[in-house]
């Protein structure tokens, strides 16, 4: 059946039964000649279908034994009420030819919910193209922003050509992680100041580094990580450690999982401690304890290398100085704790002020700016932090450390539960 799209709206099921043998040009006749008049000018069927607001009337009738049945379609570009009158007027028919006959509407459909349903089908077959060749463009995109970052980006560092990011040189800070796709996944999400080890036989390369920068390893959460940890602990100078989540590597993290587990690092000897590395521990104490290590050096003046030269008994001197430094600040800690206040040194440990616990932030302004660091006589905490970076602090030394959400990598927090933090 043929139904032309441009007209129909809905479209007329009838069934016909007559009594006698009938053909299709009977059922027409009948059709048009027995409504005719009944409904009016404005809804006669000839009248309709000249005007195009009734389309071409299909029938498909049987005979046999000696009856005759079948359906007819009949396309409507009116509406909906008027339709249903047409519709209704088909069933006053009481004989087609010569023969007695029976007509029933069967249905009048809507055919534009069936041409929706096949929008819908077609729209669902096109959406999956499209997700699918997406999915497929998204792939070729990250390939391209990894192929991009690889070759303008990361670089060789040192004389074992260890892949690091751009700002390895210029950052403050740095973050240690295992391998180069380790490297690039950081680029990929801004991280520049990144330095790989490249196996386990640490170079003397990420040595040096560690030792001059403030260093986060940040390792992946299997045993190799662990591995590559111990290795560490024995030929470099780690601050804090950084893990990803249990069975995942670093390369394959998203950027919220690298946020995360960034803002999660513990410094180096909770983590060893929290780990049940007990003897790892015990070496950082030993070595925490040996003044010669250059980021751990005491904040007190020791004597220059032109005095040094100037004094046959300076080498001894400075010697002296070094160990009755290396923790000045423990005195003063418990000095400020007892008096319950916060106090304000310059880089010479000369005292610029002091306030009150409950005070320091409503007042820090109050105190003359000749302060590079300050000793709280309570906790760390984060509101504290922040003010005191915000002030130019970039040493910070207090009982113990409090909840800590954020915090910038070129700021020193050594607390006397923790040491360094």
């Amino acid at each position: 059946m043929n139904i032309d799209p441009n007209i129909t709206k809905y479209l007329m099921k009838v069934k016909i039964v007559t009594d006698g043998i009938v053909e299709k040009p009977d059922v027409v006749g009948a059709i048009f000649g027995q409504t005719e008049g009944l409904l009016g000018d404005e809804l006669d069927l000839r009248d309709l279908q000249k005007s195009g607001k009734i389309g071409r009337i299909e029938v498909d009738i049987e005979s046999k034994g000696g009856k005759s049945e079948g359906t007819v379609y009949i396309p409507s570009g009116v509406d909906q009420v008027e339709t249903s009158i047409v519709a209704a007027s088909l069933e006053t028919i009481d004989r087609i030819g010569p023969c007695k006959a029976k007509v029933e509407v069967l249905s009048v459909e809507d055919v534009r919910v069936a041409k929706r349903e096949k929008v819908i089908e077609r729209a669902k077959e096109i959406l999956e193209k499209m997700l699918l060749n997406n999915k497929n463009l998204g792939e070729d995109l990250v390939q391209t922003v990894r192929s991009k970052v690889e070759n303008s980006e990361i670089a060789a560092y040192g004389p074992d050509k260890l892949p690091g990011g751009p700002n390895l040189n210029s950052s403050e800070s740095i973050i240690v992680v295992e391998g180069r796709n380790d490297v690039l996944n950081l680029l990929k999400f801004g991280i520049k100041n990144t330095i790989a080890v490249e196996g386990t036989n640490i170079s003397k390369t990420i040595s040096d580094l560690t030792r001059q920068k403030t260093s986060t390893a940040f390792l992946d959460g299997d045993r190799g990580g662990d591995l590559i940890l111990k290795e560490l602990l024995q030929v470099a100078d780690i601050d804090f450690v950084a893990r990803a989540p249990s069975g995942f590597e670093v390369e394959e993290l998203t950027y919220k999982q690298v946020v995360k587990a960034l803002r999660d690092k513990m410094p180096l000897d909770q983590y060893l401690a929290s780990h049940g590395m007990q003897e790892e521990l015990k070496t950082l104490n030993t070595k925490n304890e040996t003044p010669s290590r250059k980021k751990e050096e005491a904040p007190a003046q020791v004597a220059s290398s032109a005095e040094t030269k100037s004094n046959g008994s300076s080498a001894a001197t400075e010697g002296a100085q070094k160990a009755q430094t290396v923790k000045p600040y423990m005195k003063i800690l418990d000095e400020a704790s007892q008096d319950k206040e916060v106090r304000f040194y310059d880089d010479s440990w000369n005292l610029i002020g002091r306030l009150p616990l409950n005070e320091v932030i409503e007042k820090f302004d109050s105190i003359e700016k000749k302060y590079t660091k300050i000793v709280t006589g309570g906790i760390v905490s984060q509101r504290l932090l922040d003010t005191a970076y915000t002030n130019g602090i970039r040493e910070i030394y207090g009982i113990k450390l409090g909840h800590i959400a954020k915090r910038p990598a070129d700021i020193k927090v050594i607390t006397k539960e923790f040491g360094r933090n």
